[in-house]
């Protein structure tokens, strides 16, 4: 695929992501990308990362991979990998903008199961990710939750043989008691840090407090300490995180067991969720009336056209076109309209609505 490098995005030790967009556009290929790129000599990590997400390439918790090329920029080759533009930003900027108040549990709720469902997938098809956090959860245009950032994922079988294994891959705040005492890196630690995001979530601090590395690990690793339940979580979301912060990790719950937990399937995150966003289309007053019965006169070409100044918070008349006509959402903007003398030519019959 030809593509056109874009403004970086961010840096990480592994190089860099930039936007990309395609030379030509085609349905089959997104308009606007992200590409990951490194230095061909230190390109293993990025190759390994582009393996794993063609094998995980029909989960849609997880980013997608439109394919690798090789450029030459400013004398060097790099190693480029093309993968899914989240314009939702990470995941870990959602929460940083609540000025560490956290998030509304209900939307704790929805990132969790999306999380979950992802995470089962990956650990069916065999592989852990070994650095689930914050940073590494995008969100779709939709707030759908991406999994990213697979360059330390490995099989969750795998061993490298004549090392010990005491290789800990992964952020040491989201490192489960097994990574850090013993290297033991399977899908458990996965929900070790499942558990950690969470917690931030509900939050928006680490779960864990310590400033010292070195204190961190040990406090991991050593004693059976694990990190503090929020007291403003539901009796529903502590039991939740009591499952993921054991530090047996054959005693850990699984993804799949998560999934049926009530923290993530009660019917009260789809209550909260649609008393958030949804719009009854009941009336409450008379003036709440549902959108189809302002039809009648959005039909109506021959009047001036309202709209809304967010600046003076008042609706004014402007050129009349019945396909960009803004109507008034709330009672308030309805009488608005009143007042204005936005008065309906009642003479004009053939949009009429029967009603007995």
């Amino acid at each position: 695929m030809d593509w056109i490098r874009g403004e970086i995005l961010g840096r990480g030790s592994f190089g860099m992501v930039n936007l990309a967009v395609p030379r030509s556009q085609s349905s089959s290929v997104s308009p606007l990308m992200a590409v990951k790129s490194c230095a061909f000599s230190q390109s293993s990590s990025l190759m390994n990362e582009k393996l794993i997400l063609d094998e995980l390439k029909d989960c849609p918790e997880v980013i997608r991979c439109f394919g690798e090329s090789f450029s030459y920029e400013n004398g060097e080759k790099l190693y480029n990998v093309l993968l899914e533009f989240a314009s939702g930003g990470a995941l870990a900027d959602r929460v940083k903008g609540r000025c560490d108040r956290g998030l509304p549990e209900f939307e704790v709720r929805r990132y969790t199961k999306a999380l979950l469902k992802g995470l089962h997938y990956i650990h069916k098809l065999g592989y852990v990710h070994c650095d689930i956090k914050l940073q590494n959860i995008l969100l779709g245009p939709n707030g759908g939750v991406k999994i990213a950032d697979f360059g330390l994922a490995k099989r969750a079988d795998w061993r490298k043989d004549g090392v010990s294994g005491c290789e800990l891959r992964g952020t040491p705040l989201y490192m489960s008691p097994e990574v850090v005492s013993g290297g033991e890196q399977g899908p458990p630690a996965d929900i070790w840090a499942i558990g950690c995001v969470v917690a931030e979530m509900v939050t928006g601090a680490p779960a864990w407090r310590c400033s010292n590395l070195a204190g961190l690990l040990l406090t991991i690793g050593v004693g059976d300490e694990v990190p503090a339940v929020p007291e403003n979580l539901s009796e529903e979301g502590k039991d939740f995180l009591g499952k993921c912060f054991v530090k047996n990790p054959n005693q850990r719950w699984t993804a799949e067991m998560l999934l049926d937990h009530p923290f993530v399937c009660d019917d009260q995150e789809l209550g909260d969720l649609r008393d958030e966003k949804s719009v009854s289309t009941s009336p409450r007053c008379p003036l709440d009336y549902p959108d189809w019965e302002l039809s009648t006169i959005s039909s109506i070409t021959s009047l001036p056209s309202p709209a809304y100044s967010s600046e003076s918070g008042i609706w004014f008349s402007g050129e009349s076109d019945s396909r960009r006509r803004s109507q008034p959402d709330s009672a308030a903007g309805r009488l608005q309209e009143l007042v204005l003398n936005q008065v309906p030519d009642w003479s004009v019959s053939n949009e009429w609505v029967t009603i007995r």
